[in-house]
């Protein structure tokens, strides 16, 4: 197969310290998280201790200015060993820079530092019960009040919300008409007065990963916590960062369709049927033949894409392809995995089966696949 060449010696490095974190300090505690409904908020200390949090904000901020290679690193060994539980991405990557982006100095200073040693774990508010992927019906207000806004609405799906600090929430503070026009983005801090959260959600998969729906009643909170200079950029900024999260996607989507096959082969190798071991049948091979090349294929999209990000100029077409290519073809490797398995491959003990159901959110969150379809379609 081709090799890869997107990673530097430092990178490789950085694999190895990654791996080993996730082997001593995750690993061993995944299964209680999966039944405690979050991960331990000790864990986001850890990472912090160990530099596995922001990793690409300045180092005048707190965090250690390397490129973000080195967040893709993080995300793959996390599914190399099937560990959903940890919303690292969406604090480090994605929270992080809509506040290194368009926040004040001051927010910088105050919220960066704090996310980085992870003392502060950061959110982002945007589905709503009824919204969903159409971000411009979005119905949570912020409504000026002298120097403050008042919050009301709820959010739903919202990663890492049950144990958050910081949430960066899309609310609506204009009324022209244009749904586009109307959105901001509004940092609100969880011991706000009127916020409330429920108990994490009874999700089909990824059950150790904190997911829960918010509730924001009259909650106020000083114009200053406004991302950005003016009102109305809330669409425009979440679409600077959202072919950046897609590719997360993909890049979560494409390691954990790796460690599916390993996990495949693993057990065919061993699992004996009629006297012979199953991957030595025709039909096992081919199948896992399949699935090999058409990782292989998609690794290196998502390498190319990568190498567009470090240069800063991923398109949106391509990032929805990839979010499209490898979260379908997750899908599908894993439900060959369980087949190959038998009847154990149904049994919620073995990997294969927890890939199974923790696979499908990908087809969905970060825009569905029909909107990616959506997107590709625009530019044919």
């Amino acid at each position: 197969m081709i090799p890869r060449t997107l990673f530097t010696p430092e990178h490789e490095e950085f694999r190895r310290m990654a791996k080993r974190f996730i082997t001593e300090e995750i690993a061993p505690h995944h299964e209680r998280w999966e039944h405690q409904g979050h991960i331990d908020r000790e864990l986001w200390n850890r990472a912090g201790e160990m530099c596995m949090l922001c990793m690409t904000i300045p180092e005048e901020y707190g965090g250690m200015g390397v490129d973000r290679g080195f967040s893709a690193v993080l995300m793959e060994e996390q599914m190399y060993q099937g560990a959903t539980g940890p919303g690292f991405a969406v604090h480090s990557d994605i929270v992080a820079n809509y506040i290194l982006n368009f926040g004040t100095e001051a927010q910088k200073k105050h919220w960066l530092p704090k996310m980085a040693s992870g003392e502060a774990v950061g959110a982002v508010a945007m589905s709503e019960p009824g919204t969903g992927s159409d971000l411009q019906a979005i119905q949570a207000r912020a409504v000026k009040d002298g120097d403050d806004y008042i919050i009301d609405g709820s959010k739903i799906f919202i990663t890492n919300g049950y144990l958050a600090d910081i949430i960066v929430v899309v609310a609506r503070t204009g009324d022209t008409g244009d749904g586009a026009k109307d959105l901001s983005l509004i940092l609100v801090e969880s011991d706000r007065e009127g916020f409330s959260r429920a108990k994490p959600l009874n999700k089909m998969g990824m059950k150790a990963q904190d997911t829960c729906e918010l509730y924001f009643e009259n909650v106020r909170v000083p114009q200053s916590n406004l991302l950005g200079d003016v009102e109305g950029q809330g669409f425009v900024q979440l679409m600077r960062e959202l072919s950046w999260e897609r590719l997360i996607i993909a890049i979560l989507s494409i390691s954990a369709a790796r460690y599916a096959l390993d996990c495949t082969l693993d057990y065919t190798r061993d699992r004996k049927v009629f006297g012979q071991p199953v991957a030595s049948f025709q039909n096992s091979r081919f199948k896992m033949a399949e699935m090999k090349a058409e990782i292989e294929i998609g690794q290196v999209f998502v390498d190319r894409c990568l190498e567009e990000v470090l240069e800063n100029r991923l398109s949106p077409e391509a990032a929805a392809a990839a979010k499209l290519w490898t979260t379908e073809l997750l899908c599908r490797v894993v439900d060959e995995g369980v087949q190959l398995h038998g009847g154990y491959g149904y049994m919620l003990e073995y990997p294969i089966a927890k890939a199974y159901v923790d696979s499908r959110a990908g087809r969905i969150y970060g825009g569905t696949n029909e909107i990616m379809k959506e997107i590709i379609a625009r530019t044919l």
